[in-house]
This record gives C-alpha cells, structure tokens and sequence, in this order.
C-alpha cells in the first residue's frame, strides 16, 4: 500500500486497526501521522518507542480503554527494535537462521493475538524508518517485514522519484504563494537530492524571504543548503571555455563562501565521470542521458542532464581523461601533510585550462 492509497482510505472513514509503516520517506510519514492524529482527535494520540518499552507493554497499552476518548492513535516508533538481537539477525542466512525464526516467531506471537482481535477504536501504528529498501537493507527491512506479518495493512514509504519530487515541490510552492522559475525548481529538487521532507522545510523559509518577488537560480543557490554546487557547475563551464581568469573567480568564490575544496573537487570528479559515461555510451542530448542513468539506478534531474551534455560537449573524451587524471593529483595534493587547499586547487585549473 502506498501512502496515498491509506490516505484515501481514512478519508472515507475505513482506518485500518493495526498498521506497519516502513521505508525512510520522511514527509509522507509526516502527512501520515498529522491525518492519523487529526481522525483520534486532540488528547488521543500516545506514542511509545520500542527502543524504551516492549512490545508487549505496547500491546497491553493498545488493549487499555481510555477514559477521556472514544477513539486512539497509538504511534510506535523503531519498530525494528523488537525483533530478536544477536548472531543471527546480523546473518540471516547463518547456522542461526532457524534459532532467528523461532525466537521472532515466540516474540510477535503476542502481536498475532493482538491482530487476531484489536481493540475497537484505537490505530496501533508501527513505523521502521531505518532501513531502506536497496543495497544491504534490503534483507534486514523484509526481516521486519516477516517479524510484523500479522499486520495485513503495510504502507511502504520509498523515496520519491526526482520527477515526483519535482511535482510536489510545485504543490507545495504553490500553497504557500512561492514562485520560482523552472530551473530555480530543478536546482532546489537537485540540491536537496529529492527528499520532499527538507523542500518542504525550504519552500516555507523561501516564501518568507521572496514576499511577492520570483525567485531566481541565483536566490537559491545563495540561501538553500547544498546549492552551492551551482558555482561548481560553473567552474566546470569556466574550465570548458579555458577561461582561467573566470575560472579562478569562481574558486575565490567557492572559498570565501567556506567551501570545502575537497568536497568541490569531489564534485567536480563526479561531473566528469558521469560526461565520460555519457560519451562511451554515445548519448547525444540531455533527455537521452537522463533515460540513461535513470535506468541504471542513477537519480537524474533534467538539469543536471543538461549540465552533463554541456560537459561532455565541451570536452572532448581525451580531454575528460585528463582532466580526470589532473582530479587524482590534486586529491593526492588535498591528501598531504598540512596541504593549502587553494594552492592546490588553483594548480589544477591552471594546469586544466591550460
């Protein structure tokens, strides 16, 4: 089930009794939480963490009937904690797997009970935010999974794709009376690499400071967090050109707004793989490198493709090796003893636009 989807069912009045929320979207769980509490009413929500309490004081709570209101939200946070510790759950695949599955199965025997015949008028939500649903996590986030199987209504909350992203940000700017340009949107999207939960946080701050002015590329990297990888894509622009001269005001400017140059080199290194990747693989505009690392698992904002195709255009595929070799060295340079890390970065743009 989607978070959408159990929106839509506690709007028509159908909340499910028990709940498992699990994956780490933030603003959805927000949206989750604020509805849920909004249906008990004022005075009804209790939350416990089960890094602090058992499952079953969780559940002994759930059956209590409250005096003051007839309906309850009973929000548990780190669900994962209750499931057993040891061996085997760091290696489910282990001597231990079966010890794992009968302990689990002795410790959510209480919540089958529980599931079997929920208390009438209470919302028992479990949420494990942290686990994600690739990589490593992947196999811990099903263990939770299995461990809470009892609950049938499971809300599995995935980070939103850039696209998405980008659409609720124009939602949420909209609401509050904000107005960016297109490329402002896809800087803030891309800044703050899609996490829906932070846009929200800098929609209001921005709202607040704009008033009734547009705001424009230049407002967003100068107040947003992270978006100061603009003036890295510009470096890059600078270097395309060999225009040294501009390409040093732009590292004055990186170092007197406290960039940290060897996060900026960093950038710049991932700038170039990706236009080197771009050119093995023959792509020709922005759109076809967007498909292209989206596909791969590669979140790809349309501007950020832009900016790929204009590096890759800019340089040719000798030149991109290189520049990549120049990359090593100065990271080598970063890496010495007590390194002054404008040196050597002017170095590399000198020796780069050269």
């Amino acid at each position: 089930m989607t978070a959408a989807q159990l929106l839509s069912r506690v709007k028509r009045g159908q909340t499910p009794p028990l709940l498992l929320l699990i994956g780490p979207e933030a603003y959805q769980r927000g949206q989750l939480k604020q509805t849920l509490s909004a249906a008990a009413g004022p005075g009804a929500v209790t939350e416990h963490d089960l890094t602090q309490v058992s499952l079953s004081e969780v559940l002994d709570d759930a059956r209590s009937l409250s005096l003051f209101a007839a309906d309850r939200l009973i929000w548990v946070s780190n669900a994962e904690a209750a499931l057993p510790r040891g061996r085997a759950v760091a290696d489910a695949d282990g001597p231990d797997a079966d010890g794992e599955s009968a302990s689990a199965a002795a410790n959510a025997a209480p919540l089958a009970a529980y599931a079997s015949d929920p208390t009438p008028g209470t919302v028992l939500v479990f949420e494990s935010i942290r686990y994600d649903f690739e990589g490593d996590d992947k196999r811990k986030l099903e263990r939770v999974a299995k461990f809470y199987s009892a609950i049938p209504d499971v809300v599995e909350l995935r980070r939103l794709a850039a696209h998405d992203a980008r659409r609720e940000a124009e939602s949420l700017a909209a609401q509050a009376g904000l107005r960016l340009d297109a490329t402002a949107f896809d800087l803030l999207v891309e800044a703050l690499a899609a996490d829906l939960a932070r846009i929200s946080v800098e929609v209001e701050k921005l709202a607040l400071y704009a008033g009734n002015r547009k705001l424009t590329v230049e407002d967003i990297a100068t107040l947003v967090p992270d978006a100061r990888a603009s003036n890295i894509f510009a470096l890059v622009n600078a270097l395309g050109r060999r225009d040294r001269s501009r390409a040093l005001e732009i590292l004055d400017t990186l170092t007197r707004e406290g960039e940290y140059l060897p996060l900026a080199l960093s950038f710049l290194s991932t700038q170039f793989r990706l236009a080197l990747a771009a050119r093995e693989a023959n792509l020709k505009s922005a759109q076809q490198i967007q498909s292209h690392f989206t596909r791969m698992g590669i979140p790809m904002w349309s501007a950020r493709a832009e900016q790929i195709a204009q590096t890759a255009a800019k340089f040719g595929k000798p030149q991109i090796e290189r520049a990549m070799k120049l990359i090593f060295e100065a990271d080598r340079g970063l890496r010495d003893a007590r390194p002054d890390d404008r040196i050597v970065m002017e170095q590399f743009i000198l020796k780069l636009a050269g």
